[in-house]
């Protein structure tokens, strides 16, 4: 097989499940709006199962609907038979994938779901089925061939499936008023989750590790503290502990440009930048980052309302939480 060909193969791959895919928009209907209300009703736990390649979409999706404010697991309906049923509650809904709509390990446990009487909802690529018959509600995930070129392997149909459980989460997603900071609660671990639930008094520098020297100090005492406490920069604080100016790495380069400076004599207020940016505490770490990129500025300080200074931090505190 030569190269030309695999990328034939590939294409034609793509071709049949973005085919499979499209079709699917025309089938959003009653039955989806059905599905979503029994969702968005539910008081307990959207319960996902499914069999074999079925049954890895429906973890996909259940993990998918959990992130996106729909608490839903995984149940695997073979285990359901063995005592895993005790997993579905009278309070949940239940959503199970099959293909031909007829596996067996669904069917065994489908009586005991009626019995309960949780509400079902199925996609199967047979509306005709005994499942999508016994389903409350029913999403045909059926497509007009696989990509698998022997008509055998899950392909295109795992591909719809899988569509469709995205267009049902985000339905859901919206009705529920679901947001990037409730995303974040779910994704602490994750980058959008540091962005979005790390404020700076989480990576502020406290205590006697703020660079601090008071209005009366001199440029020596200044540039003592700020090689001492390593942060590029010192805060200079009037006799209440309210900042009033910064000096940095920067603001020292200009000064010796000047030559002639004698650091022991020269006081830390000639020089420093007063009424310099700070940010309060409690605010975003990423939005403390959109202002020190926006005022090209590598160091910034963290004070109270009255504008005491509660701590300090740079762009290499910001890059070790993974902000940046």
């Amino acid at each position: 097989m030569n190269d030309s060909r695999l990328q034939q193969l590939a294409r034609a791959v793509i071709d049949t499940e973005a085919s499979a895919v499209s079709a699917l928009a025309g089938r959003i209907g009653p039955s989806f709006v059905h599905a979503c209300h029994l969702m968005l009703g539910c008081q307990g736990r959207i319960v996902v199962t499914g069999m074999g390649k079925s049954g890895h979409i429906g973890e996909k999706i259940a993990a998918t609907l959990a992130s996106t404010g729909s608490p839903a697991f995984f149940v695997h309906p073979g285990e359901a038979s063995h005592g895993d049923m005790g997993m579905i509650t009278r309070q949940d809904v239940v959503l199970a994938l099959s293909n031909s709509g007829e596996t067996t390990e669904i069917l065994t446990i489908l009586p005991l779901i009626k019995r309960l009487g949780v509400p079902l909802i199925a996609l199967t690529g047979k509306p005709a089925s005994t499942l999508a018959e016994a389903a409350d509600a029913h999403l045909d995930v059926s497509v007009e061939k696989e990509a698998c070129p022997l008509g055998l392997a899950p392909t295109a149909s795992t591909t719809a499936a899988l569509a469709m459980g995205d267009a049902l989460a985000v339905a859901l997603l919206e009705s529920r008023d679901f947001t990037a900071d409730d995303f974040a609660l779910s994704h602490p671990g994750g980058q959008l989750g540091r962005r979005l639930l790390l404020h700076v008094d989480d990576v502020m520098h406290r205590g006697e590790r703020i660079p601090q020297v008071a209005e009366t100090a001199s440029l020596g005492d200044a540039l003592l503290e700020m090689t001492a406490k390593g942060l590029g920069a010192t805060a200079i604080v009037d006799a209440a502990g309210r900042v009033a100016g910064i000096f940095t790495d920067g603001d020292l380069r200009r000064v010796l440009d000047h030559g002639g400076v004698d650091v022991r004599a020269m006081g830390i207020g000639e020089v420093m930048t007063p009424g310099c940016r700070t940010v309060a505490s409690g605010t975003l770490a990423v939005e403390a980052l959109r202002q020190m990129e926006e005022f090209k500025i590598s160091a910034m300080l963290v004070v109270d309302a009255e504008g005491r200074l509660l701590g300090a931090f740079n762009m290499h505190d910001l890059l070790r939480a993974g902000v940046v």
